[in-house]
C-alpha cells in the first residue's frame, strides 16, 4: 500500500508565503459551537452550555458522568472540538424523572458552565448548524499578501478540506523533516492487518482515512483546473443541505448559482454502494479513487455507505483586524468544517515549541 501523505496537496492559489505563530495561547484559536435552535426549557434532556480550556470534549463528558451518576452514554454532545483551544459548546444529560443536576460543586479546572437548561430532544453527534471561529495570529510575516488572500476568500471560498487536526499528530524530527502520526498512520496499519481493539482509535482512524480519500479527491482536481468549474455530471449540493442532484445540462443557471453561493460540486465520502456522478465526473472519480483499491475496499468492508461532501467552503460573516505583527480574523462555518482550512490558503501556520496531540489520542 503506498504511503498516505498529507503534504501534496494542492492550493487554489500558490502556497501562502506569509507565516504567522498558531495557538500560542489557548484564547487564540476560540471556537464557539451553533445548535441553530435554542432549548426548549423542558423535557427529560438536560442542556448544558459548557466553556473549556485545553481539555477535550470525550473527557469533559467522562467527568460530567462521574458528577452526576450517569452512565456515559447518557452523556452526548454534538461535535468534539480542539483541545488546545478556548471552546464553548453543548453537552446533553438524559435524565429522565430528576431534577436539574446541582453543579455548584463541580469544580473541574479549565471548565464553567455557561448555562443550564431543558429539551425535549436528545443532543445526537452532527446535529448542529456551525461554529463560529474567533482566530489570533502572532508573529506575522508578510501581512499585506494575507489580507489579500483574505480578501480573495470572501468571495471565492476556500476548498472543503479536511484539516489537519483529522488525520492527526506531526512532528518535526531533528533534522527538520515533518513526521506523520495519530489518526492516519493508525488506519494505514489497520488497513495492513494490524487490529486495534480500543473501538473509539478505530472510529477515529476509519474516519482519517475517509477523509484523506476526500481531499485527494479535490486536490486532483484543483490541480487539474476544475475546482471553480462544474463538469457534466457533477452532484451538486445545495449550501444548507445534504441534498444533491445530478448536473444533466438540463439547467443552464448552475454555473452562475455556483459562483452566487448557492451550490457546489461534491466529493465522495466512500463507502458502499455506486459512485452517484455520471459523465466527466464519473471518469474524474473513478480514475482518482482507483489509484487506492486497499483504501477503498477498507472503507467498503468497514460497512460504510457512499455519501457526497461539498468541495467548497465561503466563511461567513469573516472580518479581520491587523495590530503591529497580531492579525485576529473571525467567521463562521457550517458544522464539519475545518477553520484551519480556511488558514491554509492564506498563511502558514508555524506552532508553538510544544507539541499538542489531537483528542482521538
Amino acid at each position: 500500500m503506498k504511503n498516505l501523505s498529507t503534504q501534496h496537496w494542492q492550493y487554489v492559489w500558490d502556497e501562502p508565503v506569509a507565516t504567522g505563530a498558531f495557538k500560542t495561547r489557548p484564547e487564540d484559536f476560540q471556537v464557539i459551537e451553533a445548535l441553530g435552535y435554542e432549548p426548549a426549557g423542558e423535557g427529560e434532556h438536560q442542556f448544558l452550555f459548557i466553556e473549556k480550556v485545553n481539555l477535550n470534549t470525550a473527557f469533559v463528558a467522562e467527568q460530567l458522568a462521574k458528577f452526576t451518576g450517569l452512565p456515559l452514554r447518557n452523556v452526548t454532545y454534538a461535535g468534539r472540538k480542539d483541545k488546545f483551544a478556548l471552546t464553548r459548546q453543548w453537552f446533553g444529560l438524559h435524565a429522565p424523572g430528576k431534577p436539574n443536576f446541582d453543579f455548584s460543586g463541580f469544580t473541574l479546572p479549565g471548565v464553567k458552565i455557561c448555562q443550564h437548561s431543558r429539551h425535549n430532544r436528545k443532543l445526537k453527534t452532527g446535529q448542529l448548524q456551525g461554529n463560529d471561529f474567533v482566530i489570533t495570529l502572532r508573529h506575522i510575516t508578510q501581512p499585506a499578501t494575507i489580507i489579500q488572500r483574505l480578501e480573495r476568500i470572501s468571495s471565492h471560498g476556500v476548498p472543503n478540506y479536511f484539516g489537519e487536526q483529522r488525520f492527526g499528530v506531526m512532528r518535526v524530527d531533528e533534522n527538520g523533516k515533518r513526521q506523520e502520526g495519530g489518526n492516519l498512520a493508525l488506519a494505514q496499519r489497520m488497513v495492513a492487518g494490524e487490529a486495534i481493539r480500543n473501538r473509539n482509535k478505530r472510529s477515529m482512524a476509519l474516519s482519517a482515512l475517509r477523509s484523506w480519500l476526500f481531499n485527494e479527491c479535490i486536490s486532483v482536481r484543483i490541480g487539474q483546473g476544475d475546482f471553480d468549474n462544474i463538469l457534466a455530471g457533477d452532484a451538486l449540493m445545495l449550501k444548507g443541505s445534504n441534498s444533491f442532484f445530478i448536473e444533466d445540462g438540463s439547467d443552464t443557471t448552475v454555473n452562475t448559482r455556483y459562483q452566487q453561493q448557492d451550490l457546489a460540486p461534491t466529493a465522495p465520502l466512500w463507502g458502499q454502494g455506486k459512485l452517484a456522478v455520471t459523465a466527466q465526473a464519473l471518469a474524474l472519480e473513478s480514475t482518482i479513487t482507483a489509484a487506492f483499491p486497499e483504501v477503498t475496499q477498507y472503507l467498503e468492508q468497514a460497512g460504510l455507505k457512499q455519501e457526497r461532501r461539498p468541495i467548497k467552503i465561503w466563511p461567513e460573516r469573516l472580518e479581520w483586524q491587523l495590530v503591529d505583527d497580531t492579525l485576529t480574523l473571525s467567521f463562521g462555518l457550517p458544522s464539519g468544517c475545518f477553520a484551519t482550512s480556511v488558514l491554509r490558503e492564506c498563511v502558514q501556520l508555524m506552532d508553538p515549541p510544544q507539541t499538542h496531540l489531537p483528542e482521538s489520542l
